[in-house]
Parts: C-alpha cells; structure tokens; sequence
C-alpha cells in the first residue's frame, strides 16, 4: 500500500482541494490569514481544536495565543505536507486530511472547512503526533 492510497479525493473535487491546500496549514499560510480580523474571518464562531498534546483549544484562546506568538509561515520555516486529500462531508462542508512535516517534528492533520460562496471558514482542526510511520495502513476498503 503506497501514501497515495491515503490521499484519497473524491472526483470532481480537484478545484476544491486546490482551495484548501493554499490554505493549510491554518495559521502559517497568507491565504489563511495574518491577522486577527483576517482569522476571525477564516473561523467559524463555535470553531474549536484538539492539539497534538490531546488537549481542546477554545476560539477564545487560540486568539489569545496566536496574538502572543505570532505563528510561522510554513513555507518559509521549509515545513512539508504530504499525502493532501478533501472529501466532501455534507453539503459545502470538506475534511482535509495530510501528513505536516515541521522539520522532524510530524503531524497528521484533519480540518473541516464550510464553503459560504467564495469563502471559506474552518469548524474544526485536530493534530496527532506521529511516533512511527513504517506500518502506519489502513484496511482496505
């Protein structure tokens, strides 16, 4: 089994993860936002995470977070993302999926976006460390 059967995307979607992939990983891309207006644009209210510690984050203290610590940009920090795939949940509502590299430190991600016309705003965000990657498949299915 090869990455690729994890990146899985649904046909007639290419569009959509384009979207979704300038946009990942939220917080570290321009496209997500630099500021908070332009990530409280990106957010839904009743949007909340569950870190890579296994910890729930508020919206509340995201803000308060990122407003105290900027966050990097992905792509000038050389973090790598892998294996990228979107399938549509219900209605405009997408799951993101892909493996974050952020120089060893390794991630699998999951976003769910909602699509409003053009725009695009997150409901919900997970980050699970990843200690192995050599038997890391899925059944088939």
């Amino acid at each position: 089994m090869t990455d690729a059967t994890f990146a899985r995307t649904d046909a007639g979607l290419e569009s959509v993860r384009a979207e979704l992939r300038a946009r990942e990983p939220i917080f570290h891309t321009a496209a997500f936002g630099r500021t908070r207006t332009e990530w409280d644009g990106a957010m839904l209210p009743e949007y909340w995470e569950v870190g890579a510690s296994g910890r729930r984050y508020s919206r509340a203290w995201i803000f308060e977070m990122l407003e105290a610590n900027p966050p990097v940009d992905a792509n000038e920090a050389g973090w790598t993302m892998k294996d990228f795939a979107v399938r549509r949940l219900a209605g405009e509502m997408f799951l993101a999926t892909y493996t974050l590299d952020q120089k060893g430190r390794i991630t699998r991600r999951a976003t769910i976006w909602q699509r409003n016309g053009s725009a695009w705003r997150i409901a919900y965000h997970q980050g699970t460390m990843v200690e192995a990657e050599e038997d890391d498949r899925l059944p088939e299915i």
